[in-house]
């Protein structure tokens, strides 16, 4: 048995250096165990300030999803401090997060994800040609059309935010913002723009709302084969040619999904609270087991650092939450060997187990026929899931998915915001409390808690999409979502193995340097795999 172990290093992202060990046995990825190298503190550095200090601190955790941070953090206070949020506020809120998301998915598409799929390992494949033609970077065709519309939403966030990234516009009790009449129609052009020259012009290859038609992967089929556009179109190009390079048979990952939801029907959330956030939602929040769905309850996490760089082996709810850093050397010696915690749910049932997290979990939660008039449900992905099963294909499908249902959203409440009514009620500071404040950021589950005392932060605790796909294993020896899913991959070629690299594009970690791959017996690098052209997101 021919045995290799490859060193991925490093798996970079904005919020720090992910690596990346994997072991191979006959080609087979047997073992994978991933690791974020870099301690960054921001739950210490927050600890003992301003209760407001989340709302700048936060935000600066990520350069490409700082909005999705302050719109967490910003509920966080408003339950703590139990505000009053007027329905303009909220609309406002809605708007900036969805465009900001809107604005990753074709940069994380054609940026980060379609890269791979012009790699010469597919050279044979009849397609190949084409995707070269599509989506080499900078230079192919879709590429920098796409990237460069990618820019627009964010200007509408702008508009209402002051900046994009690191705004810091949305407070407790509303948002620093009075739109005028000018700014709204402006957005609505901005909008409009995006999906006439990228989303329907290139992506979709026809209208948003014949796609939002399709509710069954074989709807897909027929659409695709409707009609020239959709067929040759950059959705219609990737569904044939990721299956016909297998990108739809491996990467499952743990199949098991959680989604905290994000977006409130405004008129329901003036009060915000824990207890009545999940009814509040318009994406939904919730937990899916691989049979059964389940309510979301924040109650239910714990983090466990059994081998995270953190003293002992706790494992605590974030409210309980401790980061007590110890120098890694020292932990390796223990077992540990990544800085990113284990977050861990209680599934009714089954128990507390690692859980998926982003636009694959969340179409599943919507896919559940049991919701409120208000709430989302669109059974696409949750059909193209039975029919299927998760897979890298899917994961990514999942995402783009998401570009029409999100458009329709923000187009519809930049229609409802009413200019004369208040944006901003403002509250009553508390000295003590608790808040919890969760979203979906484009990458998944992101939620921060905080404890207050003497009208200071005692404990301040943050959940990214990261530490839930990128965990380590945990005190039962559970692997997390990303390692789960790296098992029974098949590496073609050692020296270049970019089934890896589509695995962990799938998650969106945001590979841009290097893989080293190393000879498990000698310790000599045997080959170098550019994952980016020029090394950078």
């Amino acid at each position: 048995m021919a045995t290799l172990d490859l060193l991925v290093s490093p798996l970079g992202r904005v919020e720090g250096d992910l690596d990346l060990a994997v072991k191979i046995d006959d080609g087979v990825v047997s073992d994978a165990w991933t690791t974020a190298s870099m301690f960054r503190g921001f739950e210490i550095i927050l600890r003992g300030k301003d209760p407001q200090a989340g709302l700048i601190v936060t935000p600066r955790i990520c350069g490409i999803c700082g909005g999705s941070h302050l719109y967490k953090a910003v509920y966080a206070l408003d339950t703590a401090w139990k505000t009053e949020v007027p329905v303009n506020a909220t609309l406002v809120r809605n708007i900036a997060q969805a465009c900001e998301t809107i604005q990753s998915i074709p940069r994380w598409f054609y940026a980060l994800f379609a890269i791979d799929l012009t790699n010469k390992n597919y050279a044979k494949s009849p397609n190949y040609a084409e995707a070269v033609r599509r989506f080499a970077p900078f230079v192919g065709a879709c590429y920098e059309p796409a990237i460069v519309i990618s820019s627009k939403p964010v200007e509408i966030y702008a508009i209402f935010g002051g900046q994009w990234p690191h705004s810091s516009f949305m407070i407790p009790g509303g948002v620093m913002s009075a739109p005028s009449l000018s700014d709204v129609t402006r957005s609505i052009a901005i909008l409009d723009w995006w999906r006439e020259h990228w989303l329907e012009k290139m992506w979709l290859g026809g209208s948003v709302d014949r796609w939002l038609e399709n509710k069954t992967w074989d709807d897909v089929q027929t659409w695709m084969n409707e009609n020239k556009g959709h067929y040759e179109s950059d959705c219609g190009f990737f569904l044939r040619y990721a299956q016909e390079i297998g990108l739809d048979k491996f990467g499952q990952g743990v199949g098991r999904f959680l989604a905290p939801g994000t977006f409130f029907q405004p008129e329901l959330y003036t009060h915000p609270t824990i207890e009545g956030r999940n009814a509040a939602l318009i994406s939904r929040a919730g937990v899916y087991d691989g049979k059964t769905w389940h309510e979301f309850d924040q109650a239910r996490i714990k983090e466990d650092v059994t081998h995270s760089f953190y003293e002992g082996k706790k494992f605590l709810h974030p409210f309980e939450g401790v980061t007590e850093p110890i120098d890694p050397e020292e932990g390796r010696k223990h077992g540990k060997y990544t800085w990113s915690k284990s977050p861990r749910y209680d599934v009714p049932g089954i128990g507390y187990v690692p859980l998926e997290v982003g636009p694959l979990a969340r179409q599943i939660i919507a896919g559940n026929p049991n919701h409120a008039a208000h709430q989302n449900y669109d059974p696409l992905i949750y059909n193209c899931y039975q029919q299927m099963g998760p897979s890298v294909m899917l994961r990514a499908f999942a995402r783009m998915h998401e570009a029409a249902r999100y458009y329709k959203m923000v187009r519809q409440w930049l229609t409802e915001i009413k200019l004369h009514d208040r944006f901003y009620i403002k509250p009553v500071e508390r000295a003590e409390g608790q808040g919890f404040g969760a979203t979906e950021a484009a990458r998944g589950f992101l939620a921060d808690w905080i404890v207050l005392k003497d009208g200071k932060i005692a404990n301040y605790q943050v959940i990214t999409p990261t530490a839930w796909n990128v965990s380590p294993r945990d005190g039962q020896e559970n692997r997390g979502p990303m390692e789960s899913a790296f098992m029974g991959v098949n590496v073609a070629d050692a020296e270049d193995p970019v089934e890896l690299g589509h695995v962990a594009r799938s998650f969106d970690s945001c590979l841009v340097c290097t893989v080293h791959a190393y000879d498990g017996k000698s310790g000599a690098e045997l080959a170098e795999f550019q994952l980016n052209g020029n090394g950078s997101c």
